[in-house]
């Protein structure tokens, strides 16, 4: 048995880990062959645990890089000069052709326990399903293959793309197959039914409102992707097999902070789906804590217009503020959501296990506004030394995707909304989202910034943005696609600021008696030991916001840039594939 294990180990991972990326990769010799192994229920687990590789790890998961997130360096797409690359990892296929080994195998479709068989066909095809939801976000329409493809199959290795409408309606049937025939036992490491909901509902939300707001590309039915992304959600939440964490006995006492703080999901386990395990004793670890606190490495902070974009802990908009572009940080972070001290650092905050007060430090932060979700022990600062698990799916996210969905169809009703955003908002103490209020008086600081929302429920659809941008920040990229399917990208584009300073001087951030930071005008005074910025660094004429970046020109091609573009060396292998629009030939 040992001996067998280890050849589907090997087998595995000489299909998804090959060298050549191509439909051209050959698999091992016969005596390597599923046909020879795939004979128990254990051959088609240790076969199928290797699909887990294909799930977001790491930086993928925390590292958010859009218009929430200000780093130290800007990758290309957000300062808008990506190239078209010879080659690119994005447009790889050897894991679609590892799941569609499993399949189309005889001793898999032959397998004697049908429901055995239909679980890991099931996952075979929740993995499929992820795989091209990657690749149709990136790439918009792809060739779609269900086959193995062999060197002498010429015409399929000469396919031209197919058309999206074609390949996410594959993708919904893989999803529904997945869903009645995966194993309903929760699992947090395992991907189960509710997995699968979960991936439906964050799929199909995601295709219907690309296709509602970006009319240009021609594809129809953006009402049936969102019915379907509210009926996945509707499903999972009346399943009652998860609900919100709002214990006060976690690592902080924070019960929003805590589903990121704890070192292990299990804690946790209500509120989270899927998660990515990592132990410190199996020295399977990431480097969050290192990028969240390090001088030297990724330095993130949260942009002034997500902080704007929290409300007063009372419901009432920070936007309507008199004066509010110009607090200083301590009184804009007063009687705000909680969600925000839960985010970054603020008057009061100390590290797990600490009781020393920590000050928002500008060497390890762009902007002023310091990230501290998912920090634990302050002794997993160090590179690479973070092992706290890193969530996939949670709950949390089907609530935002079943709300928003109901309200792009025009279908959400104030019992809607109780049952989805109104429990993210009772577990911070938060007033209720009200549906009549909203409408009525839709936030002109979210009209400003969202210009494509134009339904006669505008009020409430850019109240559940807000409340998705809040509660799901520094999570899988989220906000990149949000933008993305709504056509925003304009968002992307726009220059990046921090804290506000009212000119030079010295300034104590949280107003414990200790200098922070130090605004100067000529030349660098000595230090005092404060974080000293020149003034040339704020946006305005002896004043302003913090400037990070200062000098990139960020930009977004409205023509081009909601798409990635294909590698020259697969349009050069195959001439059927047209490249994306405005990316050349």
């Amino acid at each position: 048995m040992k001996n067998k294990n280890t050849i589907l180990l090997l087998l595995a991972a000489l299909i998804i880990s090959s060298c050549n990326d191509s439909f051209l990769e050959r698999y091992p010799t016969d005596e390597l062959s599923p046909q020879t192994v795939f004979s128990s229920e254990n051959d088609l687990k240790t076969y199928t645990n290797s699909y887990y590789s294909l799930l977001q790890e790491g930086s993928e998961i925390y590292g958010e890089s859009t218009d929430n997130i200000v780093k130290s360096s800007l990758p290309r797409e957000i300062q808008g000069t990506r190239l078209v690359p010879t080659t690119d990892s994005k447009w790889g296929w050897s894991g679609l052709r590892h799941i569609n080994f499993f399949l189309t195998n005889e001793n898999v479709l032959n397998f004697p326990n049908e429901e055995v068989k239909n679980h890991y066909l099931g996952l075979s095809r929740f993995f499929r399903a992820f795989f091209y939801f990657e690749k149709v976000r990136y790439y918009g329409d792809v060739p779609w293959y269900n086959q193995v493809i062999e060197s002498n199959d010429d015409e399929l290795l000469q396919k031209a793309r197919d058309p999206r409408s074609l390949v996410m309606d594959s993708v919904l049937t893989d999803l529904n197959f997945a869903i009645a025939h995966l194993d309903d036992t929760k699992s947090l490491e395992r991907v189960s039914k509710w997995t699968a909901l979960a991936l439906k509902s964050r799929i199909c939300l995601y295709e219907g409102t690309f296709r509602k707001y970006h009319p240009e590309f021609n594809v129809a039915d953006a009402d049936k992707f969102l019915t379907e992304a509210a009926e996945a959600a509707q499903e999972l939440i009346n399943s009652g097999q998860y609900s919100i964490y709002n214990k006060t006995s976690g690592p902080t006492g924070k019960p929003y902070l805590d589903v990121f703080s704890h070192l292990k999901s299990d804690d946790v386990m209500d509120e989270i789906i899927l998660t990515r395990r990592y132990d410190a004793d199996l020295g399977l670890k990431h480097n969050v804590q290192f990028y969240l606190t390090s001088r030297t490495y990724g330095k993130p902070g949260l942009e002034k217009n997500l902080v704007n974009s929290y409300l007063m802990s009372d419901g009432s908009r920070f936007t309507d503020v008199a004066g509010y572009d110009t607090l200083q940080f301590f009184d804009e972070i007063q009687n705000r959501d909680p969600r925000l001290s839960q985010t970054i650092v603020t008057p009061g905050y100390t590290r797990i296990n600490s009781s020393q007060p920590v000050s928002p430090n500008f060497e390890n932060t762009t902007t002023g506004y310091q990230p501290i979700k998912y920090l634990n022990d302050p002794s997993m600062d160090l590179s690479s030394q973070s092992a706290q698990d890193l969530p996939l799916f949670r709950y949390a996210e089907v609530l935002v995707n079943f709300a928003e969905a109901k309200a792009e169809l025009g279908t959400l009703t104030q019992a809607d909304l109780d049952l989805s955003i109104n429990q993210l908002r009772d577990r911070v103490g938060m007033p209720h989202l009200v549906l009549v209020d909203a409408n009525a008086n839709p936030d002109p600081f979210l009209e400003n910034m969202y210009k494509n929302v134009s339904a006669t429920n505008k009020g409430v659809i850019l109240e559940i943005r807000r409340e998705r941008q809040i509660e799901l920040v520094m999570e899988l990229n989220f906000r990149w696609d949000d933008l993305m399917r709504w056509k925003e990208g304009h968002l992307v584009a726009l220059p990046f600021q921090g804290m506000y300073f009212p000119g030079p001087g010295k300034y104590d951030l949280d107003r414990d008696g200790k200098i922070d930071v130090e605004i100067y005008m000529g030349e660098k005074p000595p230090s005092t030991g404060a974080f000293q910025l020149p003034l040339s660094d704020l946006s305005g004429n002896g004043k302003g916001y913090v400037l990070p970046n200062k000098g990139v020109n960020k930009v977004f091609d409205e023509e081009k840039d909601y798409f990635w573009p294909l590698p020259i060396e697969d349009l050069t292998l195959n001439p059927n594939l047209t490249q994306n629009p405005g990316w050349g030939k």
